[in-house]
C-alpha cells in the first residue's frame, strides 16, 4: 500500500512545515484545522466535513440559517490558504455577465477587450446562492465542473484550485429559485453548522467580534500547497471492501422506494474523492469503512430526489428528509469488516 510520505509533496508544502516528526502535511492541515476552529468556535466536525470536502478538490454548499458562520467559514479559508476570494451577494437581478466578466468596447485601441468577474478568483463565495436567477445559476456550470468558462466562443481557464463555496438559507423561501439538479451535482458536499453547542456559547460570547476574529488568522500556506494536499489525497488507495462498500450505498440510493433519482455515477466519484480527502486530513493513506460512514450524508442526500407520492416517502421538510434517507440506507447496508 502507498504509505503518505511516499506521496510526491513539492517543495512549496515542505517549505511552510517546521522541523517536526510528523509529516509535512499533517502539520499543515492541523494549523489549518487550528485556523478555522479559532474562526469558528465549537464546530470541530463540521470543520471536518468541510476539509474533506476542500481535500477532493470539490465545492462545497452550506445551508443554515442566517448568523451561524456560513460567510467566515469561507473567508477564514481563504486567509488560511492565501486564496483570492471574491464575493457575489446572490439577487434576483444578477446577470450571468456579473458573474463571469463581460467583453467591453475600447474606442481607443478599436476593439473588444474582456473584464473579467468574480468567477476569476482561487474561492468564488457565491452568497444565498438560491435567491441567483436559474439563468444566472446555470453560468456556474461550466465553472464548477471543469474550470473553465466559454466567452464569446472562447474557452477560458480558471484557477486549478478553484473551488465554489455557496450558501443558502433554508428557512427563506420568498424570492428564491430551487437549485437545479445538475447544479446541486456539482457540490461535493453539502454541510450544515448548526447552533455552538451550549459547552462553547459563553466562550463565544467573550471571544472578540468576527472582524477581529478574522484578521487574527494568518496564512498557513499557498494555493499551490493546497493542490498539491488535494492530489496527495486523490492518490490515496481505496481497498476492494470499502468501495464495494460504497458503491453499495449508492446503489441503495437507487433502489430506494422513496427515491425517484438516486446519486449518479458523477456523485459516487465525487463520493469516493471526499472519503480520500477525509483520509488524509486524519493522517492516514488508506480509506476505512468509517469515513465513507460518516461522509455519506454529507456527500449523498443533496443529490436525491424524492417521490413525495410513494406511502414511506417521508414529510417533504427540506434537506433533512435526504439525509434521513440516506441514515436508512446506512442502517440497511452491512458494514464491512
Amino acid at each position: 500500500m502507498v504509505k503518505l510520505m511516499a506521496l510526491k509533496f513539492p517543495d512549496t508544502l515542505t517549505a511552510h512545515a517546521a522541523p517536526t516528526k510528523r509529516p509535512p502535511h499533517e502539520l499543515l492541515l492541523m494549523r489549518l484545522r487550528d485556523n478555522l476552529s479559532r474562526v469558528l468556535i465549537g464546530k470541530t466536525d463540521e470543520i471536518d466535513l468541510f476539509l474533506a470536502g476542500v481535500l477532493s478538490g470539490g465545492h462545497i454548499l452550506i445551508e443554515d440559517v442566517p448568523g451561524v458562520g456560513k460567510t467566515m467559514l469561507a473567508k477564514a479559508f481563504a486567509r488560511s490558504t492565501g486564496g483570492v476570494l471574491r464575493r457575489i451577494q446572490c439577487t434576483p437581478d444578477l446577470l450571468p455577465t456579473d458573474i463571469i466578466g463581460v467583453s467591453v468596447y475600447n474606442p481607443q485601441e478599436n476593439a473588444f477587450r474582456f473584464q473579467a468577474g468574480p468567477i476569476f478568483s482561487h474561492i468564488l463565495l457565491a452568497d444565498e446562492i438560491n435567491r441567483a436567477s436559474p439563468r444566472t445559476q446555470s453560468a456556474l456550470l461550466e465553472a464548477m465542473g471543469e474550470k473553465q468558462v466559454t466567452v464569446d466562443g472562447q474557452s477560458l481557464s480558471l484557477e486549478s484550485s478553484f473551488c465554489v463555496i455557496a450558501t443558502q438559507n433554508p428557512v427563506e423561501a420568498q424570492g428564491t429559485y430551487p437549485l437545479p439538479e445538475a447544479q446541486l451535482d456539482r457540490f461535493a458536499m453539502q454541510i450544515s453548522l448548526g447552533y455552538p453547542p451550549a459547552s462553547e456559547a459563553r466562550r463565544l460570547l467573550l471571544q472578540p467580534d468576527d472582524r477581529e476574529r478574522l484578521e487574527g488568522v494568518e496564512p498557513v500556506f499557498e494555493p499551490e500547497t493546497l493542490m498539491a494536499l488535494q492530489q496527495a489525497a486523490a492518490g490515496i488507495p481505496i481497498e476492494d471492501s470499502v468501495a464495494d462498500y460504497l458503491l453499495a450505498l449508492v446503489e441503495a440510493t437507487r433502489r430506494h422506494p422513496s427515491v425517484r433519482l438516486g446519486v449518479s455515477p458523477r456523485g459516487a466519484l465525487a463520493f469516493l474523492a471526499v472519503t480520500r480527502g477525509r483520509a488524509l486530513l486524519h493522517g492516514r493513506d488508506f480509506v476505512t469503512p468509517d469515513d465513507v460512514k460518516t461522509l455519506a450524508v454529507a456527500a449523498l442526500a443533496h443529490r436525491l430526489i424524492l417521490s413525495w407520492h410513494t406511502p414511506s416517502a417521508p414529510t417533504p421538510s427540506a434537506s433533512n428528509s435526504k439525509a434521513a434517507v440516506v441514515q436508512e440506507i446506512l442502517q440497511q447496508v452491512a458494514v464491512p469488516r
